[in-house]
């Protein structure tokens, strides 16, 4: 179980680690200390619920279609190494920039703008319901599987929870160049490599 949930851990680690849209407003609402926790809160939440259905869905879903986990991990596979490529060619282009806009605004806005990075990100839907969904067929039904499924939720309140309150710490570091460059290449390797193992695990 211990090994199931460290992957489950990694895997959505690896995934949520990309500087997209949610987490540059994370970070940003960290930078500015408004509303960190339950903005926190709801994308780790969100998260929770797309990788449970992911984890059990999937599942389901390979009882009448046996073939479904060689496909989708064929296709997690090169999703992953476009990603992690394009992840490689950001590293050694450089030139990353995070919005650091002034200005409060109440939960209910903030939580609206987070609902939108959130479920209206297609990404996100291959990342829990494919990708996660897809590792998680490595493992046994039952206690394995369920530890992978937490390992990756956990994943995801150890990120968000992180970003927004480690923000003011990570601020003065993250406006280095070579500090985005060395990020974008270790979400890069990282990726290729769950690719790798996608690859291998289904041949």
């Amino acid at each position: 179980m211990t090994a199931a949930a460290l992957t489950g851990f990694v895997t959505g680690l690896s995934l949520i680690l990309a500087i997209g849209a949610q987490n540059a407003f994370v970070l940003r609402q960290g930078l500015l200390r408004q509303h960190v926790f339950p903005l926190a809160l709801f994308c780790a939440a969100s998260d929770a619920v797309l990788i449970a259905a992911g984890v059990a869905g999937f599942g389901a879903l390979t009882a009448y279609w046996p073939g479904l986990p060689l496909v989708m991990s064929l296709a997690g596979a090169a999703f992953l190494v476009v990603y992690g490529l394009t992840r490689l060619a950001a590293a050694w282009r450089g030139g990353h920039a995070i919005e650091n806009g002034a200005g409060a605004q109440s939960l209910r806005r903030t939580l609206a703008i987070a609902a939108a990075f959130t479920w209206l990100n297609p990404h996100v839907y291959l990342d829990t319901l494919g990708l996660v969904g897809a590792v998680s067929t490595g493992f046994a039904p039952g206690s394995d599987r369920l530890a992978f499924g937490i390992g990756a939720t956990g994943a995801s309140f150890v990120f968000f929870f992180g970003l927004g309150y480690g923000a003011r710490l990570i601020a003065p570091v993250m406006r280095s160049a070579f500090a985005w460059r060395f990020l974008d290449a270790g979400i890069g390797v990282t990726m290729l490599a769950i690719a790798a193992k996608l690859v291998l695990g289904v041949i």
